[in-house]
């Protein structure tokens, strides 16, 4: 008998929890959870179309900044990059936009299998301007970013190659290579290679590709450090601006 109420016991446990587990159950759960991802798809697809809203700089401007400075100190990366920093000062009020005048905060940045060395001058939610190169030459992955990128070419040369053309594009001092959204290629920067770099879209999502390399291979936490250090910082001066 009292085997018997034991299996009775157990028998009544047993068919409480596949009641708790139940088809109707499962199906609520999995109902609330498409609508929290339908939600979040929601927000994050008005906010891709409002985005436009927090950029300060455009690409055209960028670009006629960066053929001025090459145009009045041509193979001059020392002479350019205040050119460049000096004029943007002058034409974006402090109280529109922070910018980063300290030339001197260079920092590594291996990226996609590319090495080289970043300067950032802006940085925010939405838009990052760096200047980024090295005298050595690199190549690697563009990555896919959710951001627009432009590469503007001060000195040297910057390759690109994006099948199915089997042809290298060539970038020289004063072009300007679009990297669009999404799109993948191939890059090197030649000898003595520095771009301007815009991005604009949405900043955090590229953090990762800028990091994968630190964890994966270099271990260079020292300039993943300087690099969140600067990064941060120059979003809260943004932050307090308005800007995002």
């Amino acid at each position: 008998m009292g085997a018997t109420k034991k299996s009775a016991s157990g028998v009544a446990k047993s068919g409480g929890a596949a009641a708790s587990t139940s088809p109707g159950s499962s199906l609520v759960k999995w109902a609330y959870r498409a609508v929290i991802a339908f939600v979040i798809y929601l927000a994050c697809a008005v906010l891709d179309r409002i985005k436009d809203r927090w950029y300060v700089f455009t690409p055209e401007h960028l670009h006629e900044l960066a053929q001025a400075a090459v145009r009045a100190h041509p193979g001059d990366i020392d002479a350019i990059i205040p050119f460049i920093v000096s004029n943007l000062t002058a034409h974006y009020p402090s109280s529109a936009v922070a910018i980063n005048m300290d030339a001197s905060e260079w920092v590594f940045n291996n990226a996609g299998g590319a090495m080289g060395a970043m300067y950032v001058i802006h940085a925010s939610i939405t838009e990052y301007l760096i200047v980024f190169g090295t005298p050595l030459g690199t190549e690697g992955h563009s990555g896919v970013h959710t951001a627009d990128d432009y590469f503007n070419i001060l000195v040297g040369e910057q390759w690109a190659f994006d099948p199915p053309k089997l042809q290298m594009e060539v970038y020289r001092p004063g072009d300007v290579h679009h990297l669009r959204r999404g799109h993948v290629k191939q890059y090197k920067m030649h000898e003595g290679c520095y771009a301007l770099e815009y991005a604009r879209g949405w900043i955090p999502l590229m953090l990762p590709f800028g990091f994968a390399d630190t964890f994966s291979s270099t271990l260079d936490f020292w300039s993943f450090g300087e690099t969140v250090r600067i990064t941060v910082r120059e979003y809260l001066r943004n932050l307090s601006l308005g800007k995002i």
